[in-house]
């Protein structure tokens, strides 16, 4: 059954585990190839499935992108989308957080200071859902660009100025891959692995390392280092007892496309 509204609870309870281990952090550099995410076509309509939950093919075939085992990816999924690893409040209405600093910083840094206008806050929500998208579409009003930029998506609450290092020409591809499904949302942030390095401590499973660039300093005294470690634990025990099944047919990289060298953002 598809998920029509988030109570201010529920919405709460899922930011707070997402928003703990967060892409916050601004990241310029990014590689001379930057990854691209298999992208979804604009005209594309959302697969109402799409919305309900990851699967174990869905992993297998992010991890197969990104040559690690599968368990290290679910592993930071686990730690990084909080326990409900839910990204959407409903069908086309990705969880957010707006950030009216970052808001602040990036209005003008917009490739484009254009107002929506006639935009609406979508219906159904209630409670911390209702207030972010409201505050999301009221800045949209003035600035487009800017306020999604400005804001934090999906289930790994990455911050919308990081949409080059994810791998999108802009940010409206950003913002339309991220309410598009949580698969998309998952890639995202494959590429974001990929174009920042990240994805090198997963292979070889560094979690101290990984924590410390993706959490921020303050890693160590909230755990997330020892959380991952046993979050993979219990995914490769309990991979070791479920019959062997056929590979995932996506070669390591193979469905990553590349685009050309991205500028880095001034």
């Amino acid at each position: 059954m598809s998920r029509l509204v988030a109570t201010a609870i529920a919405g709460l309870l899922l930011l707070a585990g997402a928003s703990a281990g967060c892409a916050q952090n601004e990241h310029p550099g990014i590689a001379s190839t930057p990854v691209r995410i298999d992208s979804i076509s604009a005209k594309a309509a959302p697969d109402p499935d799409r919305y309900e939950h990851l699967t174990d093919a869905d992993f297998e075939k992010v991890a197969a992108e990104l040559d690690v085992e599968t368990a290290a990816i679910k592993a930071v999924v686990a730690i990084e989308a909080g326990a409900a690893m839910k990204g959407f409040w409903a069908p086309g209405v990705p969880v957010i957080n707006f950030d009216r600093s970052m808001y602040n910083r990036y209005a003008s840094k917009a490739p484009s200071r254009a107002g929506a206008k006639g935009e609406t806050v979508p219906k159904g929500l209630s409670g911390y859902a209702l207030r972010e998208w409201t505050q999301l579409i009221n800045a949209r009003k003035t600035n487009a660009q800017g306020a999604n930029m400005g804001t934090f998506w999906g289930m790994f609450q990455i911050g919308g100025f990081n949409y080059k290092v994810c791998g999108c020409e802009s940010v409206d591809e950003f913002v339309r891959l991220m309410s598009y499904s949580e698969l998309e949302q998952l890639e995202l942030f494959a590429a974001f692995l990929r174009n920042t390095g990240y994805v090198q401590d997963l292979r070889t499973r560094n979690w101290a390392a990984f924590a410390r660039k993706y959490n921020g300093a303050s890693y160590a005294r909230r755990g997330y280092h020892t959380k991952m470690a046993n979050a993979y634990a219990k995914f490769k025990a309990a991979e070791a007892k479920k019959p062997k099944s056929a590979p995932a047919e996506v070669v390591a990289g193979k469905s990553l496309k590349l685009s050309a060298p991205a500028k880095e953002e001034e």
